[in-house]
């Protein structure tokens, strides 16, 4: 694949290797804490150096959720935040951040906003990609039919229980990067990496041929200490410990530490963990 061809987050997660780190994608739900200092906080997210950020679009049933951004979510509903709202949102302020912006949702939502509406809005958007954690394979094809010509990533997701053989039949339809699940649950449940994750992460990098990232449950850097080298993600998806963050009225532009020591690479970070955690938890 040659660097015209490459998506704007495989992109985004190869710059931040140009300069010797990791990528950062925290994640954020649409609306949290509320509707009008949400666009503050996507602001500051930006300003303190995320390569990528992942926009959660509120669903009233979020399967793959923590208890974290589920109750995120449910709160953003509460408060009149839709799919449209946040593009329109996004709209209004096109071209105002560095990062690659993706949305992350559920099949419902994205499928009753009209996928091919959905497709010229996220383009108008400055939208790179969606994350759809509820749509198999093979019920894809018409979201990247939608998407495709308006150079829209669909990120393909893999877990603990997901076979070298379905990963090769997802391989044809990946771009960007690959997300990486931890644990075979929600989000943010867990202290500590499952060992499972060192076999996932060599089985997707025996296999694909982009970026892997990292989620569901990161939440420390010394999470990582256990994995090898081989195993280490090109990017790390921060999410339920940035809202509990924001939640408790913290500023989030005060993650800017943590993501330059992110910047340093990981192994670099996890000489200092205890910095990482005193910003991430006051």
């Amino acid at each position: 694949m040659n660097n015209m061809q490459k998506s704007p987050l495989q992109k985004a997660v190869e710059r931040a290797h140009a300069l010797g780190r990791r990528a950062v994608i925290p994640f954020i739900t649409a609306g949290f804490p509320d509707k009008e200092s949400f666009w503050t906080h996507l602001s500051r997210i930006d300003e303190a150096g995320a390569d990528i950020i992942e926009i959660g679009v509120p669903f009233s049933d979020p399967v793959a959720d923590g208890p974290v951004i589920e109750q995120a979510s449910r709160d953003a509903l509460a408060r009149g935040v839709s799919l449209k709202w946040i593009l329109d949102g996004l709209k209004a302020r096109k071209g105002g951040f560095s990062a690659e912006l993706v949305l992350m949702g559920y099949v419902n939502p994205f499928y009753r906003y009209g996928l091919k509406q959905l497709a010229l809005d996220a383009e108008e958007a400055s939208v790179s990609g969606f994350i759809v954690p509820d749509m198999p394979l093979e019920e894809s094809g018409m979201f990247r039919e939608a998407f495709s010509p308006h150079g829209l990533t669909l990120v393909t997701l893999v877990a603990p229980n997901t076979s070298v053989e379905r990963m090769r039949e997802y391989k044809p339809y990946t771009s960007g990067f690959v997300y990486v699940v931890s644990v075979l649950g929600t989000t943010g449940g867990k202290a500590n990496l499952e060992r499972s994750v060192t076999e996932t992460m060599r089985r997707a990098r025996s296999v694909f041929d982009v970026p892997l990232a990292l989620g569901f449950g990161l939440q420390t850097p010394d999470q990582l200490e256990t994995l090898p080298e081989d195993a280490l993600p090109d990017a790390a998806v921060l999410g339920s410990a940035l809202l509990r963050h924001i939640g408790e009225g913290k500023d989030a532009g005060e993650l800017d530490v943590s993501l330059w020591f992110l910047r340093m690479g990981l192994h670099n970070l996890l000489c200092r963990p205890f910095l990482f955690y005193l910003v991430m938890n006051g």
